[in-house]
């Protein structure tokens, strides 16, 4: 890494990244990683980190930060009455074993994997976003039992994997059971607290002895990263929250249908382009 011009670039760009993250956190119901799991990859990449486990730091220091964006944007959701915690105590328990999971199963997965991973994934969770009618249901409520711990761990799985707060499939996820667009949001903005602490404490453990990290990084997670990011993001949730009240359901489905899509996009291409 060359010298202070360049960590100061990637400072103020962690910064700026850290806000954005928070606002759609909160405006999302997110974790914010569909922003920063890319800003902290493309970053690190410019910043000559090209070999080792650019992406595995880049997943493991968005959980961290996803911690504070999720606590944040809950807690506002909540004082608006759009968070069921009904949901979030039956899915919970289920989602941190799936979270653990993933940090052992991402260490030993190629970052090429990890990035097309996440931009598929992205990809057809906003087409169904954008084009899916309102009208369409899987079923008229949430699975109970052995598909509800089922699907609970599976969505900590994948979002340990892609560095994510599990609202993109939490918001699917309720949606297509019944769920209003609003109550969805407020609700699966609980899951990133599930998915980010067990999901960053495997990612440290994991990535404890690896080399070709960036300086100051625990494990897979970059304390710089963490601690600019989630300053940044902290502040911002709420007005993202604020925000979503405002806008009607079919507006902010498609907001969120193209943010993903931008997302996926590049982080295919990127995987291509490595291979």
């Amino acid at each position: 890494m060359s010298a202070t011009p360049d960590l100061l670039w990637l400072a103020a760009g962690l910064a700026a990244t850290g806000a954005f993250a928070g606002l759609i956190a909160g405006l999302f119901g997110i974790g914010g990683g569909v922003v920063m799991v890319p800003a902290l990859y493309f970053a690190f990449g410019l910043l000559g980190y090209d070999d080792g486990p650019r992406m595995q730091v880049a997943v493991g220091t968005s959980l961290a930060v996803i911690v504070a964006t999720s606590l944040r944007s809950v807690t506002s959701h909540a004082k608006r009455g759009a968070v069921d915690g009904q949901v979030l105590r039956t899915f919970i328990p289920w989602i941190v074993v799936g979270a653990l999971v993933g940090g052992f199963v991402a260490d030993i997965v190629p970052g090429r994997a990890l990035t097309a991973l996440f931009g598929v994934t992205a990809l057809l969770l906003s087409a169904q976003f954008f084009f899916g009618r309102p009208d369409w249901k899987l079923a008229d409520d949430l699975p109970t039992g052995p598909a509800r711990a089922g699907l609970g761990g599976l969505i900590g799985l994948l979002s340990s994997l892609m560095g994510i707060g599990g609202g993109v499939f939490g918001v699917t996820m309720m949606t297509l059971c019944g769920r209003s667009i609003h109550k969805a949001v407020g609700t699966a903005a609980g899951f990133g607290v599930a998915i980010g602490v067990p999901g960053a404490l495997g990612f440290i453990l994991w990535g404890w002895n690896e080399t070709g990290r960036p300086p100051l990084s625990l494990g897979y997670v970059n304390l710089l990263g963490f601690a600019i990011l989630a300053a940044s993001a902290f502040f911002l949730a709420p007005v993202g929250a604020s925000l979503a009240h405002k806008l009607p359901a079919a507006t902010l489905k498609r907001l969120f249908a193209v943010g993903l899509a931008v997302t996926a996009i590049s982080l295919i291409r990127e995987a291509w382009v490595a291979g």
